[in-house]
């Protein structure tokens, strides 16, 4: 039962959330569980903004069963592995079905403390007042492009995988991506299937390629259950994997990684769950070439290769955070811009702030934050 005392208590300076996506809208549902007022800021119209802006054919690449948020979990005629349009139903089903407090079209642009609550400063002149502040506005809130030589003097199309929608566009083009990581893999084979003429995967390291399933057991599974043994012996144990599940596709650009699975999980680089990559590198509808070193005008050159001319290059580069306009005065931020601690534990010099949604765990990033979610709710209803 909910505690109306504690409501009592905070209706006048709320918990504020900022980001009305799963990481968001789960705390704010597991605080109204506790009888704390919540009050989620979300900057665009609706929540679920950055899955409504994924690609077309993205599924979750973790179980329905293990990716529910608390209090409701993922209807069974979603099917085992979740589709992008589900995943924004069940969001806003979400929202609806825990009456959460929500205010769309608002951006916080910087907290700040004031004695022992916050002051969120907000678009519209706002200033909002909370005794706590949750940060949840996601771990892909800003596509990065790296600043490669000559890309200012490139004319053919580029774009970030972040406006990639569905391979109709680029059907009969040659295609280059770049970027071997979840996003890049499966465009590519998106690509492929789609028709375009000629598909291209550039790497600059080696990713590990994992089966999503094996048997039945999905890879999530063994991701959570490995997460607290020692990283050698699950590097070790990634490698045996890793072998006898992937076939050597050396032969086609790409070897086998020369470091371990989960240390390079531990330095935030999560493996590629195969949706169609291997069999697609196999039988060279996708070719993998070595990492993009700078553009000139239409052609693009590639380490120790000669240069190519694509007619579109998208660059599955990844995003930063882009916490420091919010909260980069504070000292809570890591020389990667990543939030120095996460969770239920709130910064020493910063107490009432929490984040939530800032890694990529091997676990799945629904679980994590649906863990989260009930520990800051927790800490918060003390």
């Amino acid at each position: 039962m909910p505690d109306h005392r504690a409501m009592d208590l905070t209706n006048d300076r709320p918990v504020y959330v900022i980001g009305a996506g799963p990481g968001g809208l789960a705390v704010a549902a597991a605080l109204r569980e506790r009888g704390v007022r919540a009050v989620v800021l979300e900057k665009s119209e609706s929540v679920g903004a950055s899955w409504r802006g994924h690609y077309d054919r993205l599924h979750l690449h973790t179980t329905r069963r293990l990716s529910g948020l608390p209090g409701l979990p993922m209807p069974r005629r979603f099917g085992r592995w979740v589709s992008r349009d589900d995943v924004v139903r069940y969001l806003e089903k979400y929202a609806d079905f825990h009456e959460l407090e929500l205010v769309t079209g608002v951006e916080v642009t910087r907290i700040e403390p004031a004695g022992s609550d916050w002051v969120l400063h907000a678009s519209g002149g706002r200033l909002l007042t909370g005794r706590a502040v949750v940060v949840a506005t996601g771990f892909n809130h800003t596509p990065r492009l790296p600043d490669w030589p000559g890309l200012d003097t490139y004319t053919g199309e580029l774009l970030h995988a972040s406006a990639y929608r569905d391979a109709a566009p680029y059907a009969g083009k040659d295609v280059l991506v770049i970027g071997a990581g979840n996003t890049g893999a499966e465009i590519a084979v998106d690509l492929m299937e789609g028709g375009a003429a000629r598909v291209r995967l550039a790497i600059r390291t080696v990713p590990h390629i994992v089966r999503r399933s094996t048997a039945g057991w999905p890879a999530q599974r063994t991701g959570i259950l490995v997460r607290r043994l020692p990283v050698r012996l699950v590097d070790k144990a990634g490698g045996l994997m890793g072998r006898i599940s992937v076939p050597d596709l050396s032969a086609h650009g790409l070897p086998r990684p020369d470091t371990g699975l989960y240390s390079r999980v531990r330095q935030g680089a999560i493996p590629v769950q195969d949706v169609g990559l291997i069999d697609a590198i196999r039988s060279g509808r996708v070719e993998v070439v070595t990492a993009v070193e700078s553009f000139d005008e239409s052609k693009v050159a590639l380490a120790g290769g000669s240069p190519i001319a694509p007619d579109t290059v998208i660059a599955a580069t990844g995003y930063t955070r882009a916490l420091e306009p919010l909260v980069g005065h504070l000292g809570v931020l890591d020389d990667r811009g990543r939030p120095l601690v996460h969770g239920a534990r709130a910064p020493k010099q910063a107490p009432g702030l929490y984040f939530t949604g800032f890694t990529n765990p091997i676990s799945g990033m629904f679980r994590e934050m649906a863990l989260d979610a009930r520990k800051i709710a927790k800490a918060l209803s003390r």
